[in-house]
């Protein structure tokens, strides 16, 4: 079981910052996989399939639905939520806490709009994932699980600017990720 703890203040949690900032920029490392296969529970990955239909195999994001569909089914570009790794550890405190995020993929990578606009493509061990426009932002069970200076933090202009709260993705090539695998940018040469 997962303990609850204090949640950390506005002031903790911008000090913070320049640390997050200095996460690489062009290749990092899958920290973390995480499947949800129902609602609230958790299964952390050493090892996942990554599937155009499916997302991460095994997820629940398929079967969930969306409020942004026409017709409630799964978001095709809310397939997986990525998050900064630094700030999960910064929000969460504790590593076993960062499972409650909700996201499938722990990345120490810099998800800035400036530096993963939408449409930029990120090799992920095997697979190949490309960010979508979607914002991703803290919502009530965020608030819930790390606090409202967390929620206020992750929501802030400097937050959205940074994508605190992650970025959402699809799946453009399956794949197998494992938990240590390099994230790297795709850079196009053409």
């Amino acid at each position: 079981m997962i303990q609850a703890i204090a949640h950390l203040t506005t002031a903790d949690l911008e000090a913070g910052l320049p640390w997050i900032r200095q996460a690489p920029r062009d290749a990092g490392t899958l920290a973390l996989i995480v499947r949800r296969p129902k609602v609230d529970v958790r299964e952390v990955l050493e090892e996942g399939e990554l599937n155009v239909s499916e997302g991460l195999v095994g997820d629940n994001w398929s079967v969930r639905g969306s409020s942004r569909t026409d017709d409630g089914s799964a978001h095709p570009d809310m397939q997986l939520n990525l998050m900064n790794v630094r700030v999960v550890d910064l929000v969460a405190q504790e590593p076993e806490r960062w499972s409650l995020a909700g996201d499938q993929l722990f990345i120490d990578l810099d998800l800035s709009g400036e530096n993963l606009p939408p449409g930029t493509q990120l090799a992920v061990g095997a697979a190949v994932i490309e960010i979508t426009e979607i914002p991703h932002r803290g919502c009530n069970k965020f608030l819930s699980r790390f606090g409202k200076d967390a929620l206020r933090f992750v929501n802030s202009a400097v937050g959205q600017e940074l994508n605190l709260r992650g970025v959402n993705a699809k799946v453009v090539q399956p794949g197998t990720i494992r938990t240590g695998d390099a994230a790297a940018k795709i850079v196009n040469l053409t």
